[in-house]
């Protein structure tokens, strides 16, 4: 057995051997919460904020839906999602504005 391994039968090796530059292992196996971030996101695996920021630009709405998500805090479940969504809400700012100053010039 490799005496720089600590058998304390997790696997993990000990502090020393980290301060040595080996690598240890950050958790167990049978930890629920290390594979969080593994499965792939939703909608093609871009997340809903990115899909939601790609199909405003033939749904405006869909910046709107994503705007809420953001605001609601939806990226709490997987903070991946943080990016997308506020890209997203901020597609639906400036798409409010255009449609504000367009508003504006057609009526006056």
């Amino acid at each position: 057995m490799d005496q720089r391994l600590s058998t304390n039968g997790m696997g993990c090796g000990n502090a020393m051997d980290h301060e040595k530059g080996e690598y240890i292992l950050v958790g167990d196996a049978e930890d629920p919460k290390l594979g969080i971030y593994d499965k792939p996101l939703p909608c093609f695996g871009c997340g809903i904020g990115w899909f939601s920021l790609l199909l405003g630009f033939v749904f405006p709405l869909m910046w709107y839906y994503a705007t809420i998500l953001y605001f609601g805090n939806y990226y709490r479940k997987d903070p991946r999602e943080r990016a997308g969504l506020a890209a997203s809400a901020i597609a639906a700012l400036v798409c409010t504005i255009a449609v504000m100053i367009t508003v504006a010039v057609i009526v006056s």
